[in-house]
């Protein structure tokens, strides 16, 4: 739906997509394949792709919960949308991280084959978290649209209604555009 929102709260809607992007493409992305260079000789650069973003991410869900109270309506259902997405992304994160412990675990002490720990890890982590920043990028991208435009998924208005929101376009799946 489209709403008559002021360009202020836009651009306020508009940095938890922002923080959210600069995570995905400027940390995981680019200095991934920065870092990742130097992962032969030495490892240690590699750290800052993890600190990075859970340091990004908890800033988003630390402002998003924060925004329930002091944020205005539009703003805030911007928030919950980031911070719905990062909890997704940290529960991925985890979830691969354990994958690869168990893999570094059974090559340092069961005995694996290397080739079978860099397939687990290749295979179980890298591609799922690629395939994961990928979409969640092409989201967020949609997301910082249209916050720009004024605009929230419907959905929003089920989780945080606001009978005070002026809408200036509603859009009916059976109707279109109204």
């Amino acid at each position: 739906m489209l709403f008559d929102i002021s360009d202020e709260e836009k651009k306020k809607a508009k940095l938890p997509h922002d923080l959210f992007l600069v995570n995905l493409i400027g940390n995981h992305i680019l200095t991934f394949v920065a870092t990742l260079g130097l992962a032969t000789s030495w490892a240690w650069p590699m750290l800052i792709v993890p600190i990075v973003s859970f340091s990004i991410l908890s800033i988003i869900i630390y402002k998003g919960k924060k925004s329930r109270q002091n944020a205005p309506w539009f703003v805030m259902c911007h928030w919950q949308i980031a911070l719905k997405r990062s909890m997704f992304f940290i529960k991925m994160l985890l979830a691969i991280s354990m994958v690869a412990a168990v893999g570094i675990y059974g090559y340092t002490s069961l005995g694996w084959m290397k080739e079978a720990v860099y397939a687990l890890i290749g295979g179980i982590c890298i591609l799922p978290t690629m395939v994961t920043t990928l979409v969640l990028i092409i989201m967020e991208s949609d997301a910082l649209h249209q916050a720009g435009e004024g605009k929230l998924p419907d959905k929003m208005l089920d989780l945080y209604p606001n009978p005070e929101a002026k809408i200036i376009e509603s859009v009916n799946p059976d109707k279109g555009t109204q």
